[in-house]
């Protein structure tokens, strides 16, 4: 089994055999992972892959086969103490549209343990809203400065995000990821987001792990992405010599043929043509083909 960190022991999230089935159809299939303090953790995967019910079983939201540690808790029997560490968010474009903006301080600080009112209220000192401010009075900026108050006034070590900017241009989806970074993240903090918005996040992630038919095709550092895939726009007179190396996908660009290789030296592969290193959504897009293992 591929692992993102080799400090089990330390590890944030630690799962072992994951299952969970709906009927006859099995949503999670038999998945294990690891993922360390103080990363950034994309869970990447299309609708219906299965990123939502791993979340709920990170969460203690339901039964699930299998063994599962969070922050050295078990969440199925250890919920209501796992959940003074961890913050949850959805989508933060379902604040109610009646709730003022007090109205939502208060209620975070009295279902959440670890809220600071106070750093809260010093970061919406800096926007345009108002205590008395509801949600339908306010721009889809105002409402994405207000869910970024209230996440960040919580001091969980853990942090899970599921499609969080689903809605939202794309303005205000850099300036939620960009403020999450500047202003939230820290070495004592771990983020996972599950998003099939590739793209969006690739430059904050430390880690991927990318999950189809609830089973993961690929888990990666960045790290060590960087060292292990490589695309090369092969030169025509180099076809025989790139496919003789087998590449795991390959794609017409402009008339020239791109292909992405995995574990070759990138000196070899520097002779057949110009290289790059792929992006995430390059390889989640091998990855969904059932190619990148």
């Amino acid at each position: 089994m591929s692992s993102i960190t080799d400090t089990i022991s330390s590890s944030v999230i630690s799962a072992r055999g994951i299952s969970k089935q709906y009927g006859k159809q099995r949503v999670l299939d038999d998945i294990s992972f690891e993922i360390a303090p103080g990363r950034i953790v994309g869970l990447i995967g299309p609708n219906g892959s299965g990123k939502t019910t791993a979340f709920k079983a990170i969460l203690g939201l339901g039964n699930f086969e299998g063994e599962m540690q969070v922050l050295g808790l078990d969440p199925r029997t250890q919920r209501n103490a796992l959940m003074n560490e961890v913050c949850f968010i959805a989508d933060v474009a379902i604040l109610p549209r009646w709730i003022k903006v007090k109205q939502a301080i208060d209620f975070i600080a009295g279902v959440h343990p670890k809220f600071n009112r106070a750093k809260a209220e010093k970061y919406l000192a800096n926007t345009k809203l108002m205590p008395d401010m509801k949600v339908r009075a306010m721009s889809k900026g105002m409402v994405v400065q207000l869910h970024l108050a209230l996440i960040m006034a919580i001091d969980a070590k853990l942090l899970v995000l599921d499609e969080p900017t689903l809605g939202l241009d794309i303005l205000y989806r850099k300036q939620f990821y960009q403020s999450l970074l500047e202003d939230y993240f820290d070495e004592n903090k771990t983020i996972i987001i599950a998003t099939h918005q590739v793209e969006e996040v690739e430059h904050i992630l430390s880690d991927v792990i990318f999950i189809q038919e609830g089973k993961i095709a690929l888990e990666t550092s960045m790290e060590q992405m960087a060292g292990r895939f490589v695309e090369v726009m092969v030169a025509p007179e180099n076809m025989e010599k790139a496919v003789a190396l087998q590449p795991i996908d390959q794609r017409a660009v402009f008339g020239k043929m791109v292909m992405l290789f995995d574990g070759v030296a990138q000196e070899l592969l520097a002779s057949l043509g110009e290289t790059r290193i792929p992006g995430v959504a390059d390889l989640f897009v091998a990855s969904m083909k059932g190619i990148a293992k």
